[in-house]
C-alpha cells in the first residue's frame, strides 16, 4: 500500500488527514502519518508487525553498528526523544540510548544513511552528538571545596557537557565538544580557577609507577617538613612556658628581659616552621584568592598566620596590652599546628595510595609479551606490538596475551583472575580466549581478535577507571555543602572573636584570639569531600575483584535501596540451552537402549532438542548406530531406520497417526510436562518404548543464588516468554514466587515500569538483546556478562561470570559499600557539627573548657586520616557465598 496516497494509520487503522495528521515519521522512503502520539510510538515499538499489515515491506536488515556519545542529557525522558528521531531516519534498524551511560547504540544499513546523518538527527532534537572524553590530573587540590570551585570552572566553559571530579584520586572526568573547546581550553579553565592540570596518566603498568613514584615523593616531602617542624617543636613548647618547668621559672620570670629574648628568639626559631614546613598552606590560599574563593589551605594560613603576629605583638608591642596578656604567646601554637596538619596530609596521602589497589592489580594481570608467528617462525615481542589477525603460539603456564579465537589445539584455561570462577574452562578449536588469563595444561594456537585498547582487560579497566570517578547522588549534595563551608567557617571564627572581645573575660584579646585560631583550625572539609568518593573507589574496586564491573556511583547507591530483582528466565536462571534430563523406559526396554535409539535416530538432525538427546547419549558414553531413511515429520517428529528396527521419536500426535499406544507413557509424559519439560514419546518397531526429556535446565547455583536475594529482603520476580506453565515449573525449582510468564520482549519494559509504579526499586537482570529495553527502564540494570553487548551497553551493573551469585555479590559490595560511605559522612557531619561550637567556646561557660588550638589541630588531622582509613577496611570486605 502507498502510505502517502492513502493515509491510513497502520496502528489503529484509522483515516488521517494529511494536513493535520498528529504524528508522523519517514519509513522506509515513505510518510507514514498516525491519528496520535501514541500510536506513532506502537509503530516504532514494532515496525516490522505493523508494515506486514499494511503490506508494507520491513526494512532491510542493518549492515553496521555504531555507538554515539551524547551529551545534555538531564531527564529522563531525554532518552526516548532521541530513540525516536534516529528511528525516524531511513535504515536505522535498532536505536537504544541509555541516560547513565551518555551513549547511544544504532544499528543501521549504510547503504541508506551514515554517521553524519545520525550525528544530525541528534542534533535536531536539542542535543549534543560525538562529544570526546578526557581524564585530567589535578594538582593543588586539598579538600571539598577545591572540588566544587573546579566543577564549576570547568561546568562555565563553553562546550563542557559534563565534568566530574574525584578528590580522591585527584582527577577530572570532562565530556566535551570538540568543535567548541579544546584540551588547552580545558586546561585554561582549570588554571583560572587555580589549580594546575594535565592529562592523566595512561592506565599502564608505567603510568601507575610513575604516580607511585610521585606520590612517594610528596609524601617524603610531608614527612620531611613534619619532623624539621616536630624538633622545632620541642624547645618551643618548652620555653613557651617556663613556669611549669623548675630551674626555667625563676631565670624567666614574668615580665623579665630575659623572657622576652627568649620569646623573641622562638620566634625566629618558629619562623622557618612558619614559612617552609607550612608553605603548602600559603601558597594554597594564594591561589585560592586569587579567584576570589577559600580553601581547608586559607582557614589554616589564616589561623597560624594569626597565632604568629599576635605572638610578635605580643613581645614586641607588650605596651599595647592589658598586663595579663603579656604572659601569652602561641610560638608553640603556630610550630606544633603545621606539624601535626602536615603529618595529617602525608598520612592521608598514603592512606588514599591504597584506594586504587583494584586498578593496580587488573594492571598487573597484563601479558608482557606475546609469541606470534611471523613469517613462518615464532617470535617473541611486546604484547603492544600484537596486531588484529597474528597467529598466536601459547604453551603450558604461560599468560594469553590478547583477546582471541582459537584455531588449533586444546588446553585448560584459568580464567579466575577476569570471571573469579576458580574451575579452570576446556578450550577447543573455535572457542573464544581471553586476554590475561592463564594457560594450564595444553599448547594451542590462536587468532588475536581483539589487541590494545579493545581486550576485555582493558575494557574492564576503563569502566573501572570512569565508574570510580563517577559520583553517587548524595556526594553532589555533599560537594555542594562544601562548597560554602570554608566561607562560613571564617565568619564563624570572626563572630566568635567579636563576641569573645567584646563580652569575654579578662585577658579577653588572648581568649578571643585562642578561639578564633581554634575554630579555623578544627573546621576540616577534607573529611566531609573525602567521605565519599574514596569509599566509592574501593567499593568499585572491589567489585572489579570479584568479577563485577559497577558503572557508577549512582548505580552503587541505588543498589543499595532496592525493594525488587527481576529475572530474566532463559540464560540468566538457567543455561539458555537444552540438555537431556529424563530418560523413561517401558517394561521390556533398558534406559540405556531407549536413549541409544533415540540419538542414533536424531544424529543427523540438526534440531537443538535433536542435538542435546546426541549430547547427552555422548556423555553416558553410549555407542551411536547410524540412520537409514531418516525423515523429518513438520511439527510431529522424526523417523527411521537404526539397526534394522524402524523407530519413531516425537509428540504424541506421531503416535497416534502411526497407530502406536502410548497410554502407559501418559502419567510420565504428564508428570514432566508440569516440570516444565519437553517429553517426547519413542517407538520401536510399531510399539512404544519409553519417554526421553529435554530442557533448559538451571544453572546449579541458582537456586541458592535466589533464596539469599530473599533473605537480604529483596522480593524476586522472574519473568519470561515462555509459557506459564513451564515458567512455574521453573519458579519452584529454584524458589520464586511471583512469575511473569508470556512477556513478549517490548512488553517485559512495560512490566518492569508497573512494578514501579507499585512504588518500588526495581532491577533487572538479563543477558539478551531483547532485554536491553528492560535493562535501560530498571533503576539498577545488571547484565549477564556471558550475554549480548547491547545488554551490557544498556547496563548499569555487569557480571562477568553469568552466575546469579555475582548479583548478590553486587548487592553485598553496594550494601557495604554505601554503610561505608554513611559512616564518613556521620563522622565527618558529627565532627564538624561537635567541633565547630566547642572551639568557639560554647563549653567556656559551664565547664571552664576552652579548646586547645593544639588539640584542634591535632583533631582536624585525625578526622581526614579516620575517613580514609575507614573507607580502606573495604579493601578486606569478604563477599558471603550466596550458599547458606
Amino acid at each position: 500500500m502507498d502510505v502517502k496516497r492513502q493515509p491510513i494509520d497502520p496502528v489503529c487503522g484509522m483515516s488521517v488527514n494529511e494536513e493535520t495528521a498528529p504524528a508522523r515519521l519517514e519509513y522506509r522512503g515513505q510518510t507514514v502519518h498516525f491519528c496520535s502520539e501514541f500510536c506513532r510510538k506502537k509503530f516504532l515499538a514494532e515496525p516490522e508487525h505493523y508494515a506486514a499489515l499494511f503490506r508494507v515491506e520491513p526494512a532491510a536488515p542493518p549492515r553496521e553498528h555504531v555507538v554515539i556519545p551524547i551529551g545534555g542529557m538531564r531527564r529522563p525522558d531525554c532518552p526516548q526523544r532521541i530513540e525516536d528521531a534516529l528511528r525516524a531516519e531511513a535504515g536505522v534498524g535498532h536505536a537504544a540510548v541509555n541516560l547513565h551511560t551518555g551513549v547511544a547504540v544504532v544499528d543501521y544499513d549504510p547503504a541508506r544513511t551514515g554517521v553524519a546523518r545520525l550525528l544530525e538527527a541528534i542534533r535536531r532534537v536539542g542535543f549534543t552528538a560525538g562529544a570526546a572524553r578526557v581524564r585530567l590530573a589535578i594538582k593543588g587540590m586539598t579538600c571539598a571545596s577545591c572540588v566544587t570551585a573546579v566543577e564549576d570552572a570547568l561546568a562555565r566553559t563553553p562546550g563542557v557537557l559534563s565534568a566530574t571530579v574525584n578528590p580522591a584520586e585527584p582527577v577530572a572526568d570532562v565530556i566535551y565538544e570538540p568543535r567548541v573547546v579544546d584540551f588547552e581550553g580545558l586546561k585554561r579553565a582549570i588554571e583560572a580557577s587555580g589549580y594546575e592540570a594535565t592529562e592523566a596518566t595512561a592506565a599502564t603498568e608505567e603510568g601507575i609507577d610513575q604516580q607511585e613514584r610521585e606520590r612517594r615523593q610528596e609524601y617524603r616531602t610531608l614527612m620531611r617538613k613534619f619532623w624539621f617542624a616536630a624538633a622545632v617543636s620541642v624547645p618551643v613548647i618548652a620555653f613557651s612556658y617556663p613556669d611549669l618547668i623548675p630551674g626555667l621559672r625563676e631565670w624567666l620570670a614574668p615580665g623579665s628581659a630575659a623572657r622576652r629574648i627568649v620569646w623573641a628568639l622562638l620566634g625566629l626559631l618558629t619562623l622557618p616552621v612558619l614559612l617552609w614546613s607550612g608553605s603548602q598552606f600559603f601558597s594554597g590560599m594564594w591561589a585560592a584568592l586569587k579567584h576570589r574563593s577559600a580553601n581547608m589551605h586559607t582557614l589554616i594560613a589564616v589561623g597560624i598566620t594569626a597565632a604568629y603576629l599576635y605572638s610578635v605583638a605580643a613581645v614586641a608591642f607588650p605596651q599595647l596590652f592589658p598586663e595579663m596578656a603579656l604572659a601569652e604567646v602561641f610560638w608553640d601554637v603556630t610550630a606544633v599546628v603545621v606539624a601535626l596538619v602536615v603529618l595529617g596530609l602525608a598520612l592521608e596521602l598514603k592512606a588514599k595510595g591504597r584506594t586504587s589497589e583494584a586498578i593496580k592489580k587488573l594492571i598487573g594481570l597484563q601479558a608482557k609479551t606475546a609469541r606470534v608467528l611471523r613469517d613462518g617462525r615464532e617470535q617473541d615481542i611486546p604484547v603492544e606490538e600484537v596486531l588484529v589477525g597474528d597467529t598466536v603460539v601459547v604453551r603450558p603456564g604461560e599468560k594469553i596475551p590478547v583477546d582471541g579465537q582459537v584455531l588449533e589445539g586444546s588446553s585448560a584455561v584459568d580464567e579466575s583472575m577476569i570471571t573469579g570462577e576458580s574451575i579452570p574452562v576446556e578450550k577447543h578449536a573455535g572457542d573464544e580466549v581471553i586476554g590475561a588469563t592463564l594457560n594450564k595444561t595444553g599448547s594451542f594456537r590462536f587468532r588475536a581478535t581483539k589487541v590494545g585498547k579493545d581486550t576485555a582487560l582493558a575494557n574492564i579497566i576503563r569502566m573501572v577507571q570512569d565508574a570510580q570517578g563517577s559520583k553517587a547522588p548524595i556526594q553532589r549534595v555533599v560537594d555542594r555543602v562544601a562548597g560554602y563551608f570554608v566561607p562560613a567557617v571564617m565568619i564563624l571564627a570572626v563572630l566568635a572573636f567579636v563576641a569573645w572581645y567584646d563580652i569575654g573575660p579578662e585577658p579577653r584579646i588572648v581568649y578571643a584570639t585562642i578561639v578564633l585560631v581554634t575554630t579555623l583550625i578544627i573546621a576540616c572539609p577534607c573529611a566531609l569531600g573525602l567521605a565519599t568518593p574514596t569509599s566509592l573507589t574501593v567499593g568499585i574496586g572491589k567489585g572489579a575483584e570479584n568479577g563485577i564491573l559497577i558503572r557508577s556511583g549512582d548505580a552503587l547507591q541505588t543498589a543499595k535501596r532496592l525493594d525488587a530483582i527481576v529475572l530474566d528466565k532463559t540464560g540468566t536462571i538457567t543455561r539458555g540451552e537444552p540438555a537431556l534430563t529424563d530418560v523413561v523406559p517401558v517394561a521390556g526396554f533398558e534406559e540405556g537402549e531407549v536413549l541409544r535409539l533415540a540419538a542414533s535416530l536424531e544424529r543427523g538432525s540438526e534440531h537443538p532438542l535433536g542435538e542435546a538427546i546426541v549430547r547427552g547419549a555422548q556423555e553416558r558414553g553410549l555407542a551411536l548406530a547410524d540412520a537409514a531413511d531418516f525423515a523429518a515429520v513438520p511439527g510431529h517428529g522424526v523417523s527411521g531406520e537404526v539397526e534394522g528396527r524402524a523407530v519413531l521419536l516425537g509428540n504424541a500426535k506421531l503416535m497416534k497417526d502411526r497407530g502406536v499406544d502410548s497410554a502407559a507413557l501418559e502419567t510420565d509424559w504428564q508428570r514432566l510436562a508440569e516440570e516444565g519439560k519437553t517429553p517426547m514419546y519413542l517407538a520401536v518397531d510399531g510399539r512404544a518404548a519409553g519417554l526421553v526429556a529435554v530442557a533448559d535446565t538451571v544453572k546449579p547455583d541458582s537456586q541458592a543464588a535466589i533464596a539469599a536475594l530473599k533473605r537480604m529482603g529483596l522480593e524476586v520476580i522472574m519473568i519470561t516468554g515462555d509459557n506459564a506453565r513451564t515458567a512455574r515449573a521453573i519458579a519452584r525449582q529454584v524458589g520464586v514466587d511471583r512469575v511473569l510468564a508470556e512477556v513478549l520482549p517490548q512488553d517485559k519494559a512495560h512490566e518492569i515500569q508497573k512494578l514501579q509504579l507499585e512504588g518500588k526499586t526495581v532491577a533487572m537482570v538479563g543477558d539478551g538483546i531483547n532485554d536491553a529495553p528492560a535493562l535501560a527502564q530498571a533503576d539498577v540494570g545488571l547484565a549477564i556478562g556471558t550475554g549480548t553487548d547491547v545488554a551490557i551497553e544498556a547496563s548499569d551493573i555487569t557480571l562477568i561470570k553469568g552466575s546469579l551469585k555475582g548479583v548478590v555479590t553486587a548487592m553485598q559490595i553496594s550494601r557495604a559499600t554505601m554503610r561505608n560511605v554513611y559512616q564518613n559522612l556521620f563522622g565527618a557531619f558529627i565532627y564538624n557539627t561537635l567541633g565547630i561550637p566547642v572551639a568557639m567556646g560554647v563549653l567556656y561557660p559551664v565547664l571552664g573548657v576552652l579548646l586547645s588550638p593544639i588539640l584542634a589541630a591535632a583533631a582536624m588531622a585525625a578526622s581526614s586520616v579516620t575517613v580514609v582509613t575507614n573507607a580502606n577496611r573495604l579493601r578486606y570486605f569478604q563477599p558471603k557465598e550466596a550458599i547458606a
